[in-house]
């Protein structure tokens, strides 16, 4: 357990729970506690993992709550192809629904935009809900006319250095005055793979804590804190900048040995996994500190991830509105 402690401390930070997983289970067959299954979907190019923690074991092991994480992979997300951002959206519905059904179907849906809209990397929440179908001022006093009609509420609760609030403070309000029978709360994530910034979309029904992939832990966002059920939709955005020189260490050893120098090439190449981080962290962070890289075109791939996570709700929550009269738009 000590070991396993110690090597949790010196991995680089990541939301993600398949990145979780593949860090500690590198050079390993698997773990307890943990299970996961890969398909690959050819029509749309995504590629689908699903990661369950099962128990303690598990959570100890990859530090993430029980519960289920489903990630979507396909690079055609940081890029405009129509064609596949629509498959996208259609495969986030699906699971959308899977993880609601667990919930036993709630039909009374809060969606949460968590972030920074004035930041670029960290507005992914505000926009979907800026291209969000919000229906509960139609359907509110219809739902008993209209059996199985969906209500769906929205919030930008903004961050705490604008309103002054935990984001939980706010959100437990809307909670206890409104209702939900569920949250959907939609947030940008830290990744550790520079190659999953702006590709990819983790959905996980066990909540979420706000800025934590950036240091900033706040209260988290789960059933237990808020007294209903929390699923999570998150993007990576931002990757640590340790993350990335831990990445190039391989290509470290290559440059090393190509300049003459393959005894200090033996001693990078032979390193353990923890003892690599332990160098990135000596190295970068009395220099630069805990510093967050994004891409330089973040701004174009949270607007495209804001559509396809929005079309992706709205596919779920849209298709059964009552009928309604133009006076009541």
């Amino acid at each position: 357990m000590e070991e396993l402690e110690r090597m949790q401390d010196m991995q680089v930070h990541t939301d993600l729970a398949l990145e979780a997983r593949e860090s500690v289970t590198e050079g390993r067959e698997g773990i307890l506690g943990v299970s996961i299954e890969e398909e690959f979907h050819k029509d749309s190019g995504v590629r689908v993992t699903r990661v369950e923690v099962l128990d303690e074991r598990g959570e100890q092991a990859i530090g993430k709550p029980r519960g289920v994480y489903i990630t979507l992979e396909a690079e055609q997300m940081a890029v405009h192809d129509e064609g596949c951002h629509r498959e996208i959206s259609r495969a986030l519905a699906e699971y959308i629904r899977e993880l609601l059904k667990g919930f036993g179907s709630p039909t009374s849906v809060l969606a949460v935009g968590l972030g920074n809209q004035e930041v670029t990397s960290d507005s992914l929440g505000p926009q979907v809900l800026n291209n969000l179908m919000i229906t509960r001022h139609l359907t509110g006093e219809q739902k008993e006319e209209a059996p199985g009609t969906f209500s769906v509420s929205g919030i930008v609760p903004g961050v705490m250095a604008q309103t002054g609030m935990e984001t939980a403070e706010i959100i437990r309000g809307i909670v206890e005055e409104t209702k939900p029978e569920a949250l959907l709360v939609v947030d940008a994530l830290a990744a550790r793979s520079v190659s999953r910034l702006g590709t990819t979309i983790q959905l996980s029904n066990t909540g979420i804590s706000p800025g934590s992939g950036v240091g900033n832990h706040r209260h988290s966002l789960t059933e237990e804190s808020l007294g209903v059920p929390v699923i999570a939709i998150g993007v990576p955005t931002v990757v640590a900048a340790a993350a990335i020189v831990y990445d190039t260490v391989d290509a470290l050893a290559e440059l090393l040995e190509a300049a003459g120098a393959s005894g200090a090439a033996e001693a990078v190449d032979g390193m353990e996994l923890s003892e690599r981080y332990q160098m990135v962290k000596e190295l970068i962070e009395p220099r630069l500190g805990p510093m967050y890289v994004t891409p330089g075109n973040i701004d174009e791939r949270v607007k495209l991830l804001g559509y396809i996570i929005s079309e992706g709700i709205n596919q779920v929550f849209g298709n059964k509105l009552p009928p309604h009269t133009e006076e009541q738009a």
